[in-house]
């Protein structure tokens, strides 16, 4: 599909980086980028998001290159897309949208599909009015009158009746996988979750380590549905490791909503392995970003190892490094060399005897 970028800078000091990971994400979308424009703003146009005059060269540029869409890397709000459709006559996708639509592409699972589709109808709900012209008329003909309900009203009702059923089987299978952890709890196993930012590593990391086959590219958001493997690590016995799905910066509300069933395991994890990619210039911010998610979702309490993954691609070296008390902070592994997955799981022997330690301690109090 050919497509146009708008590329909107707010003064963010990150605003190279985002602009580079949009990129990413609309050719992880499948689109053919034909044209990229800039555009400089203190804050937002509220009709346009952009100036009447950057709206015009977008408008002349799409018709130019003849596109299908235009992709927005900030959010939009309903009245700014339907205003920057109409000016450009194509259709208009934003950040949300367009982050929304590769979830829909990845999603595997039954569940993932769900979730997915919830976040999506969630998004639609609030763009319905005005959006297109057949929503303004009234139904009428054989079979079809009586009261005069609008389009409109009629699909707000059929969207509110597919979330509500969507809602109803997300919590059915939620509580199902409670009691699928309530059991694991029970058997007295160690739970491992690999958080992290999008294409950190966390599945390849998980292969490496469970000796796997859980699908991993590099590309954004190649794993949406939760992957448990158990595996044995001597001086711990059985261990639980989950592969959870990678976070984003600006990761929209109705997804971290929609997901919730499935960020759960986060939440009751005995341990958190937050894999970063070691190689990408904008790793710190990364780390605060997949940390603002963690306390989004009540996991910030979790005990926590940071593992610096791709370390063939950089200077470091495999290693452990700790904090002033002694406690594991940082482990530094290759999981495409394999490198330093020994110290890893050497890391997890040592949370696992601290993690026993402080569950004895709860239960003498």
């Amino acid at each position: 599909m050919r497509a146009q970028v708008v590329s909107v800078d707010l003064g963010s000091l990150d605003y190279a980086a985002h602009a580079e990971e949009f990129l990413m994400l609309a050719r992880g979308a499948g689109a053919r980028v034909c044209d990229v424009i800039r555009a400089r703003r203190r804050r937002p146009d509220p009709a346009y998001f952009v100036g009447q005059g950057k709206l015009e060269e977008i408008s002349a540029s799409a018709r130019a290159h003849d596109v299908s869409v235009i992709l927005f890397d900030q959010p939009l709000s309903p009245a700014q897309q339907r205003n920057i459709e109409q000016a450009a006559q194509v259709r208009v996708v934003d950040r949300v949208a367009l982050i929304l639509d590769i979830f829909a592409l990845r999603a595997k699972s039954h569940e993932g599909k769900l979730q997915v589709e919830l976040a999506q109808l969630q998004h639609l709900s609030t763009r319905l009015t005005g959006r297109w012209s057949h929503l303004e008329q009234q139904q009428g003909g054989i079979g079809s009158r009586g009261p005069g309900e609008s389009q409109l009203e009629l699909d707000r009702r059929l969207i509110g009746r597919r979330v509500r059923t969507l809602r109803d089987r997300l919590e059915k299978l939620s509580r199902q996988r409670s009691t699928q952890r309530r059991a694991r709890m029970r058997g007295d196993v160690f739970n491992v979750s690999l958080v992290g930012y999008t294409n950190a590593g966390k599945s390849t990391l998980f292969n490496a380590l469970t000796r796997a086959d859980a699908y991993a590219a590099d590309q954004l958001f190649a794993t949406l549905d939760t992957t448990s493997r158990r595996i044995w690590i001597h001086e711990v016995g059985h261990v639980v490791l989950s592969d959870t799905v990678g976070f984003i910066r600006d990761l929209p509300p109705t997804l971290i909503a929609a997901f919730k069933a499935t960020l759960e395991e986060t939440v009751d994890a005995d341990l958190l392995l937050h894999v970063v990619d070691a190689a990408n210039s904008q790793r710190d911010e990364q780390v605060l970003e997949v940390n603002k998610v963690l306390k989004d979702i009540g996991a910030d309490e979790v005990p926590l190892i940071l593992v610096y993954n791709k370390i063939d691609q950089t200077d470091f070296e495999p290693r452990i490094e700790r904090d002033d008390r002694g406690n594991i902070t940082r482990v530094f592994v290759s999981s495409i060399e394999r490198t330093g997955l020994d110290d890893l799981r050497s890391a997890i022997v040592e949370a696992s005897k601290v993690s026993e330690k402080n569950a004895i301690h709860i239960k003498n109090i």
